[in-house]
């Protein structure tokens, strides 16, 4: 029997049919990763493996690192022949970690091939792989029609003019691509300069000058329009933790005009700044339908030595144990009190915070729209299958697991859609496990459309893409 072979995951019959049956065949909404736009509307193709494979991929970054293998291999000036065979090296010491296993499902389902990657095969996959990106058919819209992906979630500046997602849309390709609206350099004052020089691309954007406060937040709303118009359902939002302290219109123009002046705002009024952009966002959310994703707990940039050498998203990031929850409730407070607060999803990139944030949510479902608050999918380290389970079990014990979005990938590489199909796995392994321990009625008309919402139909209700289906 082959690795990964067709019953990979599905440890009982009835995990086999929902997947094999109900599961397998769903299309794919991404709704949030970082995959570039200007690839997926030129349709990019790509010179070798080590590009689409490990060009951006900083899950293999990692492993590679701990395996020994020198930066010059890994991010350097390296071939990308040297750079794969040194991935390569790696792969047999990952074993039990999850990059073994999308590894092998990538190069099965993009490459046609059951060959487990070792200093031994890495010739032929390399030359097999390498010759099936050669060929004609093998670029960004095959991938996407392959997988049936009906939507990708870019993320995107506030200030971006997404001709991109225009371009794309107005063409035949069943997948869409829209952007999503990711504010964090308008509210993160750690940099003053940059923040200043950012601020003024917003005006220029615009076209405006931005005198005051009402003025950045007008300018901020007149990008929000313009998003929608692209079909713009969600933003997004990167924090360490969520801010709350409250600001009033006067607060906020005394610190802009201290930010426009070059000056570094206390640590309070760094707070009530971002507190000030959040809240004016939620509420525009709000009003349009859209979902407020909010990425929480990440150290950022941990090892200062190598962010320097090679900036930020590189591999230098772990999870935050800090406390979150009082302020995260009197924010969500803050919205609801006046029947502005938007539909949410929050992600914790430490799992310990899955039942503070499930219980947390379940406060603020209103019943005007099923499943409004969501636990997000397991993000990043804990993007596992024991992070997925453990996720998965927790919004199931108090939460309805009916209602889940479902997968995401968060992902920079164009071979990452494989991982809904893990995903969708598991989810059948824990739906069959549970029905044939009798903890699950062995009801079809229960369990398809429970395994069909998770997969699909529950992300499409949800954010209500423009001409999605």
């Amino acid at each position: 029997m082959s690795y990964l072979h067709e019953n990979f995951l599905l440890p009982n019959k009835t995990a086999q049919r929902l997947y094999h049956e109900v599961a397998a065949d769903q299309p794919i909404i991404d709704y949030h990763c970082h995959l570039p736009p200007e690839a997926i509307a030129g349709n990019a193709r790509f010179p070798d493996l080590a590009e689409i494979w490990l060009g951006g991929d900083h899950y293999k970054w990692r492993t590679m690192r701990a395996a020994g293998i020198p930066e010059h291999l890994v991010t350097g000036d390296a071939t990308p022949k040297e750079k794969f065979d040194a991935y390569a090296r790696t792969v047999p010491q990952t074993v039990r970690n999850p990059v073994h296993h999308w590894t092998h499902l990538e190069l099965k389902r993009y490459f046609d091939t059951d060959l487990v990657l070792s200093p031994e095969t890495a010739d032929e996959i390399w030359n097999l792989a390498n010759a099936r990106l050669a060929e004609n058919d093998f670029n960004v819209h095959s991938i996407c029609q392959k997988f049936d992906v009906r939507v990708i979630g870019t993320t995107d500046d506030p200030i971006d003019t997404l001709e991109h997602h225009v371009a794309h849309n107005a063409g035949t390709l069943k997948t869409k691509m829209f952007p999503t609206y990711r504010p964090d350099k308008a509210m993160i004052t750690t940099d003053v300069q940059g923040w200043n020089e950012w601020t003024d691309q917003l005006a220029a954007v615009c076209g405006k000058t931005l005198v005051g406060a009402e003025d950045f937040i007008a300018a901020l709303k007149e990008r929000h329009d313009f998003f929608h118009e692209v079909g713009c359902r969600l933003t997004d939002h990167g924090i360490e933790e969520i801010p709350y302290r409250e600001c009033s219109d006067a607060q906020a123009e005394t610190i802009y005009q201290r930010l426009r002046a070059g000056q570094d705002p206390s640590a309070t009024e760094a707070e009530q700044w971002m507190t000030y952009i959040m809240q004016n966002v939620g509420r525009w959310n709000a009003g349009k339908g859209w979902t407020m994703q909010l990425h929480l707990g990440a150290i950022r940039n941990a090892n200062t030595k190598m962010f320097e050498a090679l900036g930020a998203d590189t591999g230098y990031d772990s999870m935050l144990d800090e406390p979150l929850v009082r302020k995260l409730a009197a924010f969500l407070d803050s919205l609801a009190v006046t029947d502005e607060l938007p539909k949410c999803i929050f992600y914790h990139v430490n799992p310990h915070m899955l039942y503070p944030l499930a219980t947390l949510m379940a406060s603020f479902q209103d019943g005007s729209v099923a499943g409004k608050m969501q636990l997000g999918s397991g993000w990043w380290h804990v993007d596992t299958l024991d992070g997925m389970r453990t996720q998965m079990d927790v919004l199931s014990s108090v939460g309805l697991f009916s209602r889940f979005v479902g997968m995401l990938t968060d992902s920079r590489s164009f071979l990452s859609f494989p991982r809904h199909e893990y995903f969708r796995r598991l989810v059948c392994s824990i739906i069959g496990t549970d029905v044939e321990a009798g903890l699950i009625p062995d009801d079809k008309d229960l369990l398809e459309p429970l395994v069909t919402g998770i997969c699909y139909d529950n992300a499409k209700n949800f954010f209500k893409f423009p001409g999605v289906e």
